[in-house]
C-alpha cells in the first residue's frame, strides 16, 4: 500500500530503529514536543526519502480545540529561528488554493504577514522602531487558476527583489489521522507541494531558486488508504477504482483559520522582533 506523507517524523517512524546518517531529538517545551531530525549525509536522505537537512516537528494540543498560548507561540519562533539564515529581506509565499479549505492554509497565513519592503527607513525611525526587516509577501496561487506554476512565479519574484531567504508555506498531507490540526513542521529543505497527495509540482528550495527555502506547514488531509490503515491495520486494503481520495477534519475550517493565525504570528514576531507584537497585531488586524 502506498504511504504518502509530508512529515519526516512520519518518515522516520516507519523504521523500527533510527537509520544510519539520520539523528533524531525529542524534547518536551511546556505543551508542546519538539523532535528536530537531522539528515546529515546520502544514506540518511535514500533510507527517510528526503533531502539533507534539518526537520523540526511541532506537536501541540489540536487547534481545533484550544487557542494557542503565547508560551506555544515562543517555543515556535524558537524553533523557526533556528533555520532562519542571516539576512534581512525575506520573501514569504503562501502556497494553495484559497477556495478550498484544506488547501487554503498558505493563502490565509500570508492575509496576516506584515509587509515592510515598501516602508522607508526614515519612517520607521520617526515611528520608534530602530530596526525593521525587509519582509515581502506572495500568493500565487494555483495552476488551475492562474496558468503558471507557482514556481515560475516565485522564480520571477526572487531574480527581481533577490531576497536573502523565502519562507513557505504550504498545507501539508499526513500518514496518521491523530496528526492533522495538530501538528507543525519547518524544514531548511524547501517544498514539493502536493508530493503528498500524488500531485507533486515544481520544487521550491535553495536548489532550484539560489535563495535559502524553508518551508513550514500543518498536516489537513489524509490519503483514504492511509485513513483505513491507520485505522484498521497494515493488512486492511481501500478499493477506490483507481481514483484517489482525500479526508480532511470535519472541523477544517477552524483548524485552518488558528493554524494560519499561529504561522503568521511566528513570522511576524520571528522576522521583526524589534516591533512591538502589539502594534503588529493593530496593522494586520
Amino acid at each position: 500500500m502506498q504511504q504518502r506523507t509530508d512529515l519526516a517524523l512520519e518518515n522516520k517512524e516507519m523504521h523500527h530503529s533510527l537509520p544510519n546518517g539520520v539523528t533524531c531529538k525529542e524534547e518536551k517545551q511546556g505543551e508542546a514536543t519538539v523532535t528536530v531530525i537531522d539528515i546529515i549525509n546520502e544514506e540518511g536522505q535514500k533510507a527517510l526519502g528526503r533531502e539533507i537537512g534539518k526537520y523540526i516537528t511541532v506537536e501541540v494540543p489540536s487547534f481545533s480545540d484550544n487557542v494557542h498560548s503565547e508560551e506555544l507561540l515562543n517555543t515556535v519562533i524558537g524553533q523557526l529561528n533556528l533555520l532562519l539564515p542571516k539576512g534581512e529581506s525575506i520573501l514569504v509565499v503562501g502556497l494553495g488554493n484559497r477556495n478550498i479549505t484544506p488547501d487554503a492554509l498558505g493563502p490565509l497565513a500570508c492575509d496576516s504577514i506584515l509587509a515592510t519592503r515598501h516602508i522607508e527607513k526614515e519612517l520607521t525611525r520617526s515611528a520608534g522602531i530602530e530596526k525593521i526587516n525587509s519582509i515581502s509577501v506572495l500568493v500565487p496561487g494555483v495552476l488551475g487558476q492562474t496558468g503558471i506554476e507557482a514556481f515560475n512565479i516565485i522564480k520571477g519574484v526572487v531574480e527581481e527583489i533577490s531576497p536573502s531567504a523565502i519562507i513557505v508555506i504550504d498545507a501539508l498531507a499526513s500518514l496518521n489521522v491523530s496528526r492533522l490540526g495538530c501538528t507543525l513542521q519547518m524544514s531548511n529543505t524547501g517544498i514539493e507541494p502536493g508530493a503528498g497527495v500524488g500531485n507533486a509540482r515544481f520544487e521550491i528550495s535553495e536548489k532550484t531558486l539560489g535563495v535559502p527555502v524553508i518551508a513550514m506547514g500543518v498536516p489537513t488531509v489524509v490519503d483514504a488508504t492511509n485513513l483505513v490503515r491507520d485505522l484498521v491495520g497494515d493488512g486492511a486494503d481501500l478499493k477506490t477504482d483507481g481514483r484517489q481520495m482525500i479526508v480532511t477534519p470535519r472541523e477544517i475550517d477552524l483548524l485552518i483559520d488558528r493554524a494560519a493565525t499561529l504561522i503568521s504570528e511566528v513570522i511576524n514576531f520571528a522576522l521583526n522582533p524589534n516591533i512591538n507584537r502589539s502594534l503588529i497585531k493593530s496593522i494586520i488586524a
